[in-house]
């Protein structure tokens, strides 16, 4: 009897255990979806293998810069999640950007691009830092004249831009550029979960899970890329100090100018967030607990207890993702007509 009454209660105890796992998944769904199976689409610019493989060329190329130095792969390292771990990037003449670069790695599935939104998709943000003077400082004119002084470039274009005059040119640049980015997604234990496999989370993650939707994260960080839509305050609550919140950067302000943008950004996306310390568009917080403590407080009104924002730290480790395999590329030789590198910036 006595056996017999254990084993119910065992088995009781793995229903009620199987039951909440269930209802948790069913929650996180409502919210949340995984990463596609296959290269999403973009607007206006179809993927082809020989455009994904000029974007990779173009992606680690430091010629787009004018000094000769910084390529897209500068800021967006894809051996340190996608980032350059730094507070602020370098750029031309090793100056100091304004603000913390983002992940690289599923920024696809953006709904804009840069902290504040200001470009609409990824070939648009290909454009700025190759044209920003703390950035690459260079123009368009130059970037193509150093593009047709190569052979394999022009005929690399031609061939991932069939049919087109003249198709090697500073916009087939950034449609290469975005197509090669579009590649770069990383699925995780988060996606495996969602898909249905209840090993992929420890019980940790789960707890953290359950606490990311209950305490209202989701509001802001939900979809398939965990956030990356959507703009709103920071400091919705209680607005952080200024070593957090620099009082110079408005965010979205000095998109729209309108007084309700004010410290106004694009929610963050959280995937692979484990791996691109320091946080928040400042680049002031390196720890990723005390991030989410600050998160909580500013946006929520929530003080998090140490358990609980490790029990989050946790759920956030799990969007850490498996990278893409890709090899580097040989990059097409100089010319007598690739013009030379320059220290000084573009009038």
């Amino acid at each position: 009897m006595m056996r017999s009454l254990t084993i119910l209660l065992l088995a009781s105890t793995a229903l009620a255990t199987s039951a909440a796992a269930d209802d948790l998944r069913d929650y996180a769904t409502d919210m949340f979806q995984p990463l596609p199976s296959t290269i999403p689409a973009v607007a206006d610019n179809p993927v082809t293998d020989e455009k994904i493989e000029l974007g990779k060329m173009l992606f680690f190329d430091p010629r787009v810069s004018l000094s000769g130095v910084f390529s897209c792969y500068s800021c967006h390292n894809l051996t340190t999640g996608g980032d350059d771990n730094l507070e602020t990037s370098v750029g031309h003449g090793w100056q100091k950007g304004p603000r913390n670069a983002p992940t690289v790695l599923n920024a696809v599935l953006n709904e804009a691009q840069f902290w504040d939104g200001r470009a609409e998709d990824l070939k648009a943000q290909a454009k700025g830092p190759v044209q920003a003077g703390v950035e690459m400082a260079n123009t368009p004119e130059n970037v193509e004249v150093m593009l047709n002084s190569m052979p394999q470039y022009v005929s690399l274009f031609e061939t991932a831009f069939p049919g087109e005059d003249a198709p090697t040119n500073f916009d087939n640049m950034a449609k290469a550029i975005e197509a090669f980015e579009a590649t770069l997604l990383t699925p995780a234990p988060f996606d495996s979960w969602l898909n249905g496999d209840d090993t992929a989370l420890t019980a940790k993650a789960r707890e953290g899970l359950g606490l990311f939707l209950d305490l209202g994260c989701v509001s802001c960080h939900s979809g398939v890329n965990v956030g990356g839509h959507g703009y709103y305050p920071f400091g919705l609550i209680e607005k952080p100090g200024a070593d957090v919140l620099p009082e110079g950067d408005k965010g979205r302000f000095a998109v729209t100018e309108t007084v309700d943008d004010e410290y106004v950004f694009r929610a963050a996306p959280l995937r692979n967030v484990s791996l691109t310390a320091p946080y928040f568009h400042s680049g002031k917080v390196w720890d990723l607990k005390v991030a989410v403590q600050i998160m909580a407080e500013s946006q929520l009104g929530e003080e998090l207890s140490d358990e609980d924002a490790t029990s989050i730290v946790a759920f956030l480790d799990s969007l850490t993702g498996e990278m893409p395999e890709i090899t580097l590329p040989v990059l097409p030789a100089e010319t007598a007509d690739t013009p030379r590198p320059k220290q000084d910036a573009l009038p």
